[in-house]
């Protein structure tokens, strides 16, 4: 990536791509002012950069993933660095990394209901080296880049709508006749069940910018509780540009929430804001590391 920044012309591309990812070239050129040709070439660019993807999110719901929770993981014995490996390593397991804060190991599992979820925790409790966990279960996510704050969706994806996802998972940019090749289909059908999936809110294909090009190479976490009458911070913490990730929980906190910025001081700085917000206490924070697994990354 070389460290270049994105200049007018590339931030307005990512950011229309960010709201319709599969925005056809033709009017995406419209929209910033360039040829059909240009604007292609720069899309290019920014993805065998590493700068850019535009991939299709699937919502949590449509792989039955209706419970989550975060885990601080206390390490004994062994290093924390071979602890989050092993959690990594766990079907379950959708983010882990080393955090410097009260917990040396940070993960997200995930699970079909609250059965499955305890289950999760248990099989991370017996990875070797773990001496401890303290779970924040979410209840309610406030916000999120992609669409697990998202209403459930509409669509019902059958056999080869899963297919479709799949595909789109990886590049949320290939062809109806691409996708059809693959599954067998005309790209008149796979355009109508691709229609559907994103109107069912089952699918969204966005532009995920990689986070060090955007200036927020450095991520760090939040853990609050909320005072009486205390609702309106929920939403104060949400609209701040640097916090990437919000959610309601039950446990120690009452917030959980991920923050991206472009340095440890910056991180810092939301942390010290967070402290001085009327009606809530900030319980922990903590900085990222090194990034073991992350499901959502660009």
């Amino acid at each position: 990536m070389g460290g270049m920044e994105l200049d007018e012309t590339d931030s307005a591309i990512v950011r229309e791509l960010g709201a319709d990812g599969r925005l056809p070239f033709e009017t995406l050129a419209g929209r910033v002012g360039l040829s059909r040709a240009a604007t292609r070439l720069r899309v290019r660019r920014m993805q065998e950069a590493g700068r850019l993807r535009v991939v299709g999110i699937v919502h949590p719901a449509v792989r039955g993933i209706t419970a989550r929770a975060q885990l601080a993981v206390s390490v004994r014995g062994t290093t924390a660095a071979a602890v989050a490996a092993a959690v990594a390593e766990l079907p379950e397991c959708h983010r882990a990394e080393l955090a410097a804060g009260r917990a040396p190991v940070v993960a997200e599992v995930a699970g079909g209901g609250l059965d499955r979820l305890t289950a999760a925790v248990d099989r991370v409790r017996r990875v070797e080296g773990v001496s401890g966990i303290d779970a924040t279960v979410y209840t309610r996510v406030l916000k999120d880049p992609y669409l697990a704050s998202a209403p459930p969706p509409e669509a019902s994806p059958d056999q080869v709508d899963l297919r479709l996802l799949g595909l789109l998972e990886r590049d949320g940019r290939l062809s109806f006749a691409e996708l059809a090749g693959y599954v067998g289909l005309s790209p008149g059908a796979v355009r109508s069940r691709v229609m559907r999936l994103l109107e069912g809110r089952a699918l969204r294909v966005t532009a995920l910018l990689d986070p060090a090009t955007a200036g927020q190479a450095c991520h760090g976490g939040f853990a609050l509780t909320l005072g009486p009458g205390a609702e309106e911070a929920a939403a104060t913490v949400a609209s701040w540009e640097e916090v990437r990730f919000l959610t309601r929980c039950l446990g120690r906190s009452d917030l959980v929430g991920s923050v991206a910025a472009e340095s440890p001081e910056a991180v810092r700085e939301v942390h010290e804001r967070l402290r001085v917000l009327p009606g809530v206490e900030l319980r922990d924070t903590w900085l990222r590391l090194d990034r073991v697994k992350d499901g959502d990354a660009a």
